[in-house]
């Protein structure tokens, strides 16, 4: 019998870089919501791997930015425990464009800490001129020592087994901490609340989907054990956004959450009843009670 293998490892890097994506296309199941819009994670997200003796636990963070809100500092501040008490890092970044501030500050933690670090260069998919991805990498191993340097797309999965493969070699003998079928951390009813969440990104603009939150008020499978009952609450910050996710005649907020019912249907593999309401919560994301209440600290 083969050696139990483990190691943590926190998923690092900039707002919308595609961190969430490598950690869904990593499992095979979407644990993690994405989209377009940056700081879509606001919380530190667990999921586990476990390939024969190997089991990689992987800590998905918020994407390190200057925050502006008492959210944002509480979203900094995962990533900064995120980092704290792992095995490895792996860091996330673009194929091209001046390398951010935000990670500049990530590579002096990583030597602060000594950390190893896997470098992903994320949407290859995007650049024509493959020197660019060379340059790319020349460029950032001149600022850290690198475990490795993956070019990688977790649009078309190119790399990512790769990617996966230099991942395990950070692992070390340990009997595996989790049952080899766990998949995360994430409570049911909060997976339930990021899949509205993610829709509510993917629908609306501007600053309305960042200023909401979803709170699951009814969680429950009926007797007969093919359907789920799910009432949620999204949350936002002014009367005249309630008015926008409604939409007229309803239709925005019915969009949104027959996006959701799906994604639910498919995770939990059954039938799902999902209702949605909204309300205004004024400001919440500068109140800490409220942050509290919503699970975001």
């Amino acid at each position: 019998m083969s050696e139990q293998k483990t190691a943590f490892i926190a998923i690092v890097g900039c707002p919308n870089v595609g961190k969430s994506s490598i950690l869904n296309h990593l499992l095979g199941e979407k644990i993690a919501i994405v989209s377009n819009k940056p700081q879509t994670t606001r919380t530190r997200i667990m999921g586990v791997l476990t390939r024969n003796e190997i089991q990689l636990v992987f800590t998905d963070t918020p994407g390190y930015h200057k925050p502006k809100n008492k959210l944002g500092e509480k979203m900094i501040k995962a990533v900064g425990e995120g980092i704290r008490d792992v095995d490895a890092c792996l860091f996330v970044v673009e194929p091209k464009g001046e390398i951010k501030e935000a990670e500049l500050t990530l590579i002096k933690k990583f030597k602060k800490d000594n950390l190893p670090v896997v470098l992903a260069i994320n949407k290859i998919d995007t650049v024509q001129n493959k020197e660019d991805i060379l340059a790319r990498i020349l460029e950032f191993s001149k600022l850290y020592d690198f475990e490795a340097i993956v070019p990688v797309s977790a649009i078309d999965g190119n790399g990512l087994a790769d990617l996966l493969g230099e991942l395990e070699k950070l692992s070390f003998p340990s009997q595996h901490l989790f049952p080899d079928d766990t998949l995360t951390d994430q409570p049911e009813k909060v997976i339930a609340a990021e899949y509205i969440r993610e829709k509510i990104l993917r629908y609306l603009d501007k600053e309305i989907p960042h200023g909401t939150a979803v709170a699951i008020e009814f969680f429950r499978e009926r007797e007969t054990g093919d359907i789920l009952d799910i009432d949620a609450t999204v949350y936002c910050e002014k009367e005249s956004h309630k008015g926008i996710i409604i939409g007229k005649g309803g239709e925005m907020l019915k969009k949104i959450s027959t996006g959701a019912r799906i994604e639910m249907e498919r995770f939990f593999d059954c039938k799902v009843n999902l209702k949605c309401w909204v309300k205004v919560k004024e400001d919440w994301r500068n109140r800490e009670g409220l942050i509290h209440n919503f699970g975001l600290d």
